[in-house]
């Protein structure tokens, strides 16, 4: 389906909050309610938005920042590459000191974090890890 720039302004908008209203985001506009959902619906029909989900604030998961050690004899980008696709994987940092790599993971409980945790180190080329909860964030 053929997009156009208005298409682009609603799809815009509905990644940075999906719950704004067809009015509010007409207004924006200066379209009615009944064409910016005709579009959001067409939008749908053909694919181009997928679904609409929703993000969970910080305070609603745990956190967990992991160090980790690659072997000397693996590449450390092909394994921060393989770490940054597990899920729970928010950022990944290539690093100096003891440990190779730190990623800060999150998730909705520690079992899920214990869970990415066991994938992470079953990827070739960790040899050591140190997990770290995160409690509670200042700023």
């Amino acid at each position: 389906m053929y997009k156009d720039k208005v298409d682009e302004k609603i799809i815009g908008y509905l990644k940075e909050d999906s719950r704004e209203s067809f009015v509010d985001i007409g207004k924006k506009l200066k379209l009615s309610e009944s064409a910016v959902r005709r579009r959001v619906k067409n939008l749908v029909d053909s694919g181009t938005i997928k679904k609409f989900t929703l993000e969970l604030g910080e305070e609603n998961s745990t956190s967990a920042i992991v160090l980790v050690s690659v072997d000397s004899a693996t590449d450390t980008s092909k394994v921060s590459l393989k770490l940054a696709k597990l899920e729970g994987v928010k950022t990944v940092y290539e690093i100096t000191g003891q440990y190779d790599i730190t990623t800060i993971m999150s998730a909705t409980n520690i079992a899920e974090i214990n869970t990415t945790i066991d994938a992470l180190r079953k990827i070739s080329g960790v040899v050591d890890t140190n997990t770290v909860i995160i409690l509670r964030k200042i700023i």
